[in-house]
Order: structure tokens, then sequence, then C-alpha cells
């Protein structure tokens, strides 16, 4: 199966629901999803106190539920600024471990990685995914438009399904919605990758902690 990175010229599918999701077909997306209880409220709160201070500098007055038309006014430089502070921000708080952090252990990341790797070169092409102890990232290369949607529902529902009868526990541990993003251009395609890589030593995991694969190199 052979993917590209974005083409502003193809057709895309957009959906919103808490968060934005553009899918285009053949096209190399990064997902990341994460354990329901990875982002406490404190954290939460902590992102609506940096945005606010984001929005005061660009001349937009909190509170935030009105600040809808103005933010429609802003540039698309600066429409972009802020999802990309919105996004690191999450990923550092994803590091920090917060919750349980059930991935940490081997046997339950397991499930995980089987879920992974259970289609892959069928209906997409992995080329990287890390398990973290409450996330997880993954580069793919999807197929039609439609498949981001299945593919996430089945990865999370698969393993979800295995962990908690490990654990013999109920209830959610997957947050409903993913994060995701369509690679722009194949400087942003190796940048992922090499966060993808880097993301277990950034966040000081032992070996044990994490599960790693990168298309082409040793595991």
């Amino acid at each position: 199966m052979e993917h590209r990175v974005f083409d502003p010229a193809a057709d895309v599918r957009k959906t919103v629901g808490r968060l934005p999701h553009w899918e285009q077909s053949g096209t190399y997306t990064f997902i990341t999803f994460r354990t329901a209880d990875a982002l406490p409220r404190a954290a939460r709160d902590a992102w609506a106190d940096e945005r606010d201070r984001w929005l005061w500098c660009h001349g937009i007055e909190p509170p935030t539920r009105r600040h809808a038309p103005a933010m429609a006014s802003l540039s698309a430089p600066l429409r972009r600024d802020l999802a990309c502070r919105r996004a690191e921000f999450w990923q550092r708080q994803l590091d920090v471990g917060h919750g349980p952090c059930l991935l940490r252990r081997p046997h339950l990341r397991s499930f995980v990685t089987a879920v992974l790797r259970r289609l892959d070169g069928v209906r997409y092409d992995l080329e990287a995914f890390v398990v973290m102890p409450n996330h997880v990232h993954v580069l793919v290369g999807l197929g039609d438009a439609g498949s981001l949607r299945r593919e996430c529902r089945a990865w999370k529902h698969l393993s979800a399904t295995g962990i908690n009868a490990s654990l013999g526990r109920r209830g959610a541990l997957w947050q409903t919605e993913s994060w995701d993003h369509l690679v722009r251009s194949p400087e942003s395609f190796d940048r992922i990758r090499r966060y993808i890589a880097a993301n277990p030593t950034e966040a000081r995991l032992a070996p044990d902690e994490y599960t790693l694969y990168v298309r082409g190199r040793p595991p």
C-alpha cells in the first residue's frame, strides 16, 4: 500500500467532536490515544490558564465560552500556533505519568501491541508506535477516508477488552476521542518518527516500562 503526505488539493473528510479530525485517503496520520484517567482536572485547569493568557496577549478576552467569534478572526498562523501550543502542553502532561499508568506493566502493554500489529500491512501500514504507561502514539499510513475512526475504535475496543479481562475490572479504559494529525510534509513525517522513538527517553522511562516499534529498526 502506497501512502503520501497531506495534499491540500485533494479531498479531505472533516469531522468535529471535542476535537477536529481530518482524513484523506492514503495519507500518513499521527494518532495519540490515552487512558481515561491520564489527564486529571488539575492538568485541564492548567491548560485553560495557559490558553487564556495566550488569548489575552492576542486581544481576546476570556471567559473562553465567548471567545469563539474573535478566534475566528485570527490569522491562520495564529490559529496554528495555538493548536501547536495545545498539543505540546498535552504531550508534556501525558509524559508526567498521571493516573495509575496501567500500561507500565508489560503484560498489559502486550494487548495494545497485539491489536496494533494485527492488521499491519493489510488495512494499514504502521511506521512507528510507542505504548507509554498511560498513552499510545502511532504513525500510520491509512487507507480510505473513514478508516481513521474505524481503526482507532478497533484498537481501543480490543485492547480494553483484553486488559479489563486480565485485571478483572469493568469500565472505560480509554478516552473516547483520540487526537490525530495529518502529516503535512516529508520533514514532518521524519520529525514525528523521531519524536515517537525518543518519547520514552524524554519521559525518563526504564526499558521495561514501554514498548517501541519503528519500521526498519531492530526491536
